[in-house]
């Protein structure tokens, strides 16, 4: 038996646990030799060499990092020109370090830094040089929005901190830095806001990190499977987002967003179903608006998930359901097609399913292209060649236009994937099928956490205050109060927003 891997107390406030230490040669050819065989003598390792107050001595960096005008203007140029002036005191760079160990200089080159040997002298001094390529904060191809912010985050994680920063003017905001990837030094930020964020769960994030032993750790695709509570769900338990403005919220709500550098994509933890139906949207409209497409994007996760399902279980089993009216146009339509419905509806999803793929990853104007053969062409051809009826067609069709209404693509996923079970049930024993598989999706949502917290909140543990922002949205000046479920040090979130409105004149 597989012995169980032992956990261990994580404390965030502890220190960090220094390089081991090596001490700084007296000789600057010796310190350079041992830069070399820590980079495997790297092409990209460079020395400059300059005089500095009458003493010789080196710099290093590494040209594939380093902006090579920076070093010139912020650091080649005063060495060079200005003397009897302390370092300290010439070098304008804001980030200027000193050490003596030389295993942190080594780590510190790869970050972009330039390191000043001078000869005679038991530190060594280490200056911000690092290439910035980036590009600007636009607005999130996969999460656009009518009205509001259209900033969206880069793969840079200072830019991405500056506009959280920039939002939320608040010293409470608490930004935790740590390295993932044993390989790779993956540069991570946990954000959050201490006077409302549970610290139960803050520090429950920084133990699951703590954990996380893989070479490498580039992505939020690979820390959430690091440390979901149940990696074998079908729902998502984290949720990702590009929008500075999306997050911000959550931050008031009382969440942790884990940053990852290299990735325009954060995770927000924990959370609960109800937050992947909602868009930012939601809130920039009038209330009836906003409540309306609220509420249809909940419609449309049942259409997307019940809708094949229950036309086979009609066709197969309950075709008494089915109008007078419109039972002559089913019959028509079914009568004469080689395969039985649950096999066409399988042929119908794979074949959403293909035209999506492919039209995701091939150029942005070919995959317009394969969408319009595929929806047009293909839909029209399988018709005429008796393959498949006109109703499955459409039922398809409307399925796949409904998933597309959901705002969270890992949860689309997850209902696209649910289709399947539900169909093989559909026309094993009908609509009972359906109900039982329902049930245990219901059970499973149930019994889901996040974090500690209950997933189907506020349906399951009830909370009827929450109610007020879930099916539907109540005006903001009455949503006064954050939800329970997330046990906020803070639960009042306003006063009396519209006290103007009873005041006598």
């Amino acid at each position: 038996m597989k012995e169980k891997r032992k956990t261990k107390e994580f404390n965030y406030k502890e220190e960090v646990v220094p390089l081991e230490q090596k001490d700084i040669y007296s000789n600057i050819e010796e310190n350079f030799e041992y830069f070399q065989h820590s980079f495997n003598y790297s092409s990209d390792l460079k020395k400059r060499e300059i005089n500095y107050n009458g003493k010789n001595g080196i710099i290093l960096y590494l040209e594939t990092v380093v902006d090579t005008e920076k070093l010139k203007t912020d650091i080649l140029t005063p060495l060079t020109t200005k003397k009897n002036i302390p370092l300290e005191l010439l070098i304008s760079s804001a980030e200027l370090k000193k050490t003596n160990n030389l295993n942190q200089a080594v780590s510190k080159i790869l970050y972009g830094m330039s390191i000043v040997f001078i000869e005679n002298e038991n530190q060594v001094y280490m200056l911000n040089s690092s290439k910035i390529i980036e590009r600007s904060p636009e607005e999130p191809t996969n999460e656009k929005i009518v009205r509001g912010s259209h900033e969206g985050f880069i793969e840079n994680i200072n830019t991405n901190l500056f506009l959280i920063r920039k939002r939320i003017v608040n010293r409470q905001l608490t930004i935790r830095y740590m390295e993932l990837g044993e390989e790779s030094n993956t540069k991570l930020a946990l954000v959050y806001m201490e006077g409302l964020a549970d610290s139960s769960v803050v520090k429950e994030v920084e133990r699951r990190l703590s954990f996380a032993s893989s070479d490498m750790l580039f992505s939020p695709g690979y820390i959430e499977e690091f440390i979901e509570d149940n990696p074998f769900s079908p729902f998502p338990h984290t949720l990702y987002t590009e929008r500075p403005d999306r997050a911000m919220s959550h931050l008031m709500e009382g969440r942790v967003i884990i940053f990852a550098d290299g990735s325009a994509d954060v995770i927000i933890v924990p959370v609960t179903f109800f937050v992947f139906l909602q868009s930012p949207d939601d809130f920039n409209t009038r209330v009836y608006t906003g409540s309306f497409f609220r509420l249809l994007r909940l419609i449309s996760f049942f259409i997307s998930l019940t809708f094949p399902a229950l036309y086979i279980a009609i066709i197969g089993f309950h075709f008494e359901v089915i109008p007078n009216d419109i039972i002559v146009l089913v019959k028509g339509s079914v009568e004469g097609i080689p395969f039985p419905p649950l096999i066409e509806a399988l042929i119908m999803v794979f074949t959403i399913e293909l035209i999506r793929e492919a039209g995701v990853r091939l150029p942005t104007p070919i995959g317009q292209t394969i969408g319009i053969v595929g929806g047009l062409i293909l839909g029209d051809a399988v018709i005429n060649a008796g393959l498949i009826s006109n109703f499955m067609v459409i039922i398809i069709a409307i399925t796949a236009v409904a998933s597309f209404t959901i705002p969270s693509y890992e949860l689309s996923s997850t209902v696209r994937l649910l289709t399947f079970p539900l169909m093989v049930a559909a026309s094993t024993l009908g609509l009972l099928g359906i109900v039982i598989v329902i049930m245990f999706i219901v059970a499973h949502l149930c019994m889901l956490e996040s974090f500690g917290k209950p997933y189907f909140a506020p349906i399951a543990p009830l909370d009827i205050s929450a109610l007020k922002d879930t099916f539907v949205r109540f005006p903001i000046w009455q949503l006064n109060k954050r939800s329970r479920d997330l046990n906020p040090k803070k639960i009042l979130r306003q006063h009396d927003t519209r006290g103007w409105d009873n005041q006598n004149e």
